[in-house]
């Protein structure tokens, strides 16, 4: 199995910053690509959607994090973050860490993914 553990998720005003990070452990015969890693948010009542991605080559970022968003990766530590900058209302959701067991199909596709994260709560707000 491997496990996807995130936290940095919080409570901040518009305009507000938060750093996620994401940390991921392997037991047994489990694997996972490094190279296809990523971001994921739910907010209530919608679909769970990308937000920002390592997929195959350089990062990959949706409409709604880009240029506010970045995220990053450290293969030593199995870690990626996502650093949150500018933070807005809509923003408000379940942040959820995902990964691959290998590259393949479309990223934005959610059955593509195989292994995911609890999820971490990010709340902005007045």
């Amino acid at each position: 199995q491997v496990r996807l553990v995130e936290s940095g998720g919080g409570s901040v005003q518009p305009g507000g910053s938060l750093r996620l990070s994401c940390v991921a452990s392997v037991t047994g015969g489990s694997r996972y690509d490094k190279h296809c890693m990523g971001w994921f948010r739910q907010a209530p009542g919608k679909e769970r959607q990308a937000v920002a991605l390592f997929y195959g080559g350089g990062p990959v970022y949706t409409d709604s994090a880009e240029g506010r968003f970045t995220i990053s990766q450290n293969n030593a530590k199995n870690t990626i973050t996502l650093q949150m900058n500018s933070l807005q209302q809509e923003d408000t959701a379940t942040y959820y860490c995902a990964a691959q067991v290998e590259c393949g199909g479309s990223w934005d596709v959610l059955s593509n993914w195989d292994w995911w994260g609890q999820g971490t709560q990010v709340t902005v707000s007045l």
